[in-house]
């Protein structure tokens, strides 16, 4: 059994998007210099425990959607097909997760690598178990528990995809976090009622989630916002904030961290 994260410091679950840390509608294309600032700010809030995820981007979702392996096998589909996908995108998100852990480390953290396989598993393209332990004694040896975006085991489709935001919101009940940031490329929800400038939803409620349809034109394979703004009320109902922030002005990560309110869509515990 882990050991438990007791009365401590509460963490706080920090999840860098795929289209912060990479450039999304290419292929395999980091943005190095956000990347080593976002490490740098992460690094630089000592006394706060953090548990961090980070979206796969444009390292992982165009082969996602090339084999189609966040969707049911169609009838007759080849399985070694689909397990030659999972192999593709598995070596493709584990480049952008190494270039990670390389930023954190010249940053002066303790990164602790947990992937995605490992610990999860899915059924029918849903989350089925996680596993906590690895981040409670990570977090216990007070080094800086690193998990992502990835293709798991799944028990009736062979292979299936786990998203950042999934995970992020399957620890809450474990961990305990005192909030969980998203940090994407956007400042929060964005209305998408207005025409012309669309300003941020402040509060992110379940009538929010209701007017929400997904983009079938967008690069992702997790769902896009209205997954996450899914995630983020299932935090709030958890017991835990749930923030959506930009994280290309400096500063604004790290500032969510250590407890101020950030400009963004927020879901807050105690309006869930």
């Amino acid at each position: 059994m882990p050991r438990d994260p007791g009365r401590g410091t509460p963490p706080v679950v920090v999840k860098l998007g795929g289209s912060l840390i990479t450039r999304k509608r290419e292929v395999e294309k980091l943005r190095p210099k956000i990347l080593a600032r976002l490490a740098e700010e992460i690094a630089g809030c000592r006394g706060v425990p953090v548990v961090l995820l980070h979206g796969a981007g444009s390292f992982g979702h165009p082969s996602a959607r090339r084999f189609r392996l966040a969707e049911a096998p169609s009838a007759g589909a080849n399985p070694a097909e689909r397990s030659r996908g999972a192999s593709i995108v598995a070596a493709e998100v584990r480049r952008l997760h190494l270039a990670v852990l390389r930023e954190l480390v010249r940053a002066g953290a303790s990164p602790w690598s947990i992937p995605p396989p490992g610990v999860a598993h899915n059924r029918e393209g849903q989350l089925a178990g996680l596993e906590v332990g690895p981040f409670v004694d990570a977090l216990a040896q007070g080094m800086l528990p690193v998990s992502f975006g990835d293709v798991v085991p799944d028990e009736r489709w062979g292979f299936s995809i786990l998203s950042a935001d999934t995970i992020a919101a399957a620890l809450v009940p474990r961990l305990r976090p005192s909030r969980v940031v998203f940090a994407t490329d956007v400042p929060g929800v964005l209305e998408t009622a207005r025409p012309g400038r669309r300003p941020v939803v402040p509060e992110v409620t379940s009538a929010l989630l209701g007017r929400l349809a997904p983009d079938p034109s967008a690069p992702d394979v997790t769902g896009g916002i209205r997954a996450k703004v899914a995630a983020m009320r299932a935090i709030a109902l958890a017991g835990a904030d749930a923030a959506l922030i930009s994280g290309l002005p400096d500063g604004n990560v790290s500032r969510a961290i250590r407890g101020e309110a950030v400009y963004g869509s927020w879901a807050h515990a105690a309006a869930a």
